[in-house]
């Protein structure tokens, strides 16, 4: 019976794969590659999940990301279309910067960054990545500290 609801569930959420690489395991007869995926899932209206997970090939990394995403979901608190303040964190080399903006004005943001916060449902707000890193995953869950430090 809990499948159903689960399955359900799934409907609801919009998904976006952030990166996808190729890993690299070095063994005795040579080397054996993998797959990390890392997906972003959100429902437009506040709840929002990052997963990274590995597999065997493309598909298989996707789908266990999605898991894990499931697994990792926060609920942000939204003032209208925006968050109802200015919001910075840091994760790992990453720091990111999150400011409202006025109705209309659109989400001006790049990067890993836009992702998360529009799978959130945020339509109007600012980011800023602050932090030297170009990585995709670490600026992403920087953007999912800065947005879990609205739920308090």
């Amino acid at each position: 019976m809990t499948n159903n609801n689960d399955i359900n569930k799934k409907d609801n959420f919009n998904e976006e794969v952030l990166d996808l690489r190729r890993v690299t395991r070095v063994v005795q007869g040579g080397k054996r590659f993998r797959f990390r995926a890392t997906v972003v899932i959100g429902d437009g209206n506040g709840r929002v999940g990052i997963g990274v997970a590995k597999g065997a090939d493309v598909e298989q990394a996707v789908n266990k990301g999605k898991v894990q995403a499931r697994k990792a979901l926060i609920k942000i608190k939204m003032k209208e279309r925006t968050i109802p303040h200015e919001v910075e964190a840091k994760f790992s080399a990453a720091r990111v910067l999150i400011k409202p903006s006025a109705v209309g004005k659109g989400l001006t943001a790049g990067g890993a960054v836009r992702v998360v916060l529009k799978l959130a449902g945020i339509q109007d707000a600012t980011a800023k990545c602050l932090g030297t890193t170009t990585n995709k995953l670490t600026n992403a869950l920087a953007t999912v500290r800065a947005l879990s430090q609205l739920s308090n």
